[in-house]
């Protein structure tokens, strides 16, 4: 007798970010399932599924941010090491923003390599997968030993650069020598010009950069300023200064990640930034919510990388080779 099993896709959500939990669910049709995530008087997580998950290919979504980081990166390891105790026969981590993505490397002695240390532990708890949108450095996907789907919000973002103008009055611009690969590739699609601004970050200084010179002519043109994520908003705010200083006649900045820690929000407010586009990888707050930020919604592409994975599909041929980086 031929015993047939019926795959079980099974999608569960922390609390950093449920409503866009919530949409992804939407997108594939299914409901979110109970995880029953409570927290003990001594601050400690607990999670229970509601249901069986035995022989179920799980994803287990939590952006991490909205809480704080470490809350929510140790809540996502609870989910996934429970559902693998629960003999979830597959078990995909998806961390739209993935948490200390910038401490990639030892920049100086006696420092960490914190995002390879994220890399482990989802890897000890029972991931079998990772996918994430947008990553610091595509080379935080070598730090895994299994899969990593290393999704770009690029095609989200070229809608909105197409309402910014004509290509031929836009410039794309990286904020620092590091960013011209996603630059030129934005640029390539929109038949768009190119630049970037050199930056100065003083040494042993978090958070504070010095924009220095651009590189590439910019007068007379609609710059887009294209970042990974909007931190503090100091590198963004000083390079779209210069961009005015040198004759743009608008600037705006667009990113995957706005994380917007504070005085990110007052900084964007006062700055010459005409518009902010960014993702929903991460909620944002009310109190930081600006009428020049508009927030365009990744549920779609996290989605289809989810089906792809669940059918055995190759995501990049999903994507056309765009979003697998």
């Amino acid at each position: 007798m031929e015993l047939v099993t019926k795959k079980k896709l099974m999608l569960y959500s922390g609390d950093a970010h449920p409503e866009l939990s919530q949409e992804i669910a939407a997108a594939l049709g299914v409901e979110l399932g109970e995880t029953n995530l409570r927290q003990f008087a001594n601050g400690e997580m607990h999670c229970r599924y509601g249901e069986s998950v035995r022989g179920a290919d799980v994803f287990i979504i939590q952006t991490h941010g909205g809480l704080p980081v470490n809350d929510a990166l140790m809540q996502q390891l609870i989910m996934i090491d429970a559902a693998k105790r629960a003999s979830a026969k597959r078990i995909t981590a998806v961390c739209p923003y993935y948490g200390y993505s910038r401490q990639d490397r030892k920049a100086e002695g006696r420092e960490p390599i914190t995002a390879k240390l994220v890399a482990d532990m989802l890897t000890v708890a029972g991931a079998d997968r990772v996918v994430s949108v947008d990553l610091h450095t595509g080379q935080i996907q070598g730090f895994f030993d299994r899969p990593v789907d290393h999704l770009t919000a690029l095609p989200i973002l070229l809608e909105a650069c197409q309402r910014a103008g004509h290509p031929d009055d836009l410039v794309i611009v990286s904020p620092d020598a590091g960013g011209m690969k996603a630059a030129k590739r934005l640029a390539n699609h929109l038949g768009a010009d190119l630049a970037f601004v050199n930056k100065v970050r003083p040494k042993g200084v978090a958070n504070v950069v010095e924009a220095s010179n651009v590189i590439g002519n910019v007068a007379d043109k609609t710059c887009i300023l294209l970042d990974d994520m909007i931190d503090t908003a100091g590198t963004i705010v000083a390079a779209a200064q210069l961009l005015k200083d040198e004759g743009a006649t608008e600037v705006w900045a667009m990113a995957t990640h706005a994380v917007l820690s504070d005085p990110a929000t007052e900084r964007l407010k006062n700055s010459v930034i005409e518009k902010v586009v960014v993702t929903n990888t991460l909620p944002l707050p009310t109190e930081k919510q600006l009428d020049k930020i508009e927030v365009l919604s990744i549920a779609p592409l996290v989605a289809d990388a989810i089906t792809a994975v669940f059918e055995d599909e190759s995501v990049s041929e999903i994507f056309g080779g765009e979003n697998q980086k």
